[in-house]
């Protein structure tokens, strides 16, 4: 049997390979691809060379390489359909929608374990933001955002977005957005938000102080949210936020260094910087949350807010080298971009 497999060769270089794929061995499933989602914050780091070759992918995930360094295979939001399954595999898995953390292939093997069935009335394009939307979640754990709050999102890509969305369910006072891009700040204020800013203003401090303020009274953000990706955006974050307030980091900056102003006001300002990532529960969290549980919530948020509405390019599996090309040259242009593989014109042949 072939696939269509892709493959981040060397910065800004990728290739569709076609190849062989094996039956499923004993306990995996043979899944036909439909959609895949690109990611424009890791992927687009490996697809310029900007992650740390020696580190391992993600250790949590089976599917991924080793290392980042090139050659590498990279992907986490493939939707398909159970074709074939292995020894040991309960037949009821054939015909099942699911998502899988996989890289870019038409066809793959996966251990059943590894793999999350989409509810019934979830579309495969909605299905394939399952990872942000988990990341997205896992934002609202690690910040824990109050009644009453005053909250900023830096950077309004994907997750950005998707993070916007569910602080807009929060009885917060302000929720405020920034992002460069025209196109995503519609969609900030689509999704909830009160106000969504340029930070390329030349008074956006200014302006992003106003609009948390708004009249009322207060020295900043209670909550911040650093999604951007650009460590130039930690700076404005720190700033933004008020005595005693928290700035949760999402952001990966890959080998990119963030230069940070920490005299003056930071050294008395008892702001509290939190890391958040995905692949891992908060320990705080661990003693009556699991991943399976965050899921649960994931999928309920798709269910409400039905994200594909956020998809701006579709593009085939073939043409893989122009949507990251897209996202890396014309971002302004994107917010999500879902590569289609084909499968169900396939299927009906």
């Amino acid at each position: 049997m072939r696939r269509l497999a892709v493959v981040f060769e060397a910065p800004r270089r990728v290739s569709v390979l076609e190849e062989d794929v094996a039956g499923p061995a004993a306990g995996e499933v043979l899944v036909r691809t439909e959609v895949s989602g690109v990611s424009a914050g890791t992927e687009l780091l490996i697809y310029r060379g900007e992650a740390p070759a020696e580190l391992a992918a993600d250790e949590t995930l089976p599917a991924h390489p080793a290392s980042l360094g090139f050659p590498l295979r990279y992907g986490y939001a493939a939707v398909g359909e159970v074709i074939e399954a292995g020894a040991g595999v309960d037949r009821s898995w054939l015909g099942r929608r699911l998502v899988a953390f996989q890289p870019h292939h038409s066809r793959f093997n996966a251990a059943v374990a590894d793999l999350h069935p989409v509810p019934e009335g979830i579309a495969p394009e909605d299905a394939a933001f399952l990872p942000n939307m988990e990341t997205a979640v896992n934002l609202m754990m690690d910040g824990r955002p109050v009644i009453g709050e005053r909250v900023a999102v830096l950077g309004q890509g994907v997750v950005g977005l998707l993070t916007t969305a569910l602080l807009a369910a929060f009885p917060l006072d302000r929720l405020v957005t920034a992002d460069r891009y025209a196109r995503r700040r519609e969609a900030s204020r689509g999704l909830g938000a009160g106000a969504s800013l340029d930070p390329g203003d030349p008074d956006f401090a200014e302006r992003l102080a106003g609009a948390l303020r708004e009249g009322g009274s207060g020295d900043g953000a209670d909550l911040v949210y650093e999604l951007s990706g650009d460590p130039a955006a930690l700076d404005p974050a720190l700033a933004s936020a008020g005595f005693g307030g928290r700035v949760v980091i999402g952001s990966w900056y890959g080998t990119r260094r963030a230069s940070l102003d920490l005299g003056g006001r930071f050294h008395r300002s008892r702001i509290r910087l939190i890391t958040s990532q995905v692949s891992t529960l908060a320990p705080e969290w661990s003693a009556r949350w699991s991943k399976a549980r965050r899921l649960e919530v994931a999928w309920e948020s798709i269910r409400r807010l039905r994200p594909s509405r956020l998809v701006t390019h579709r593009l085939p599996l073939a043409e893989a080298p122009a949507a990251y090309e897209l996202l890396d040259r014309r971002p302004e242009e994107a917010i999500q971009v879902i590569l289609d593989h084909g499968s169900r014109a396939e299927a009906s042949r």
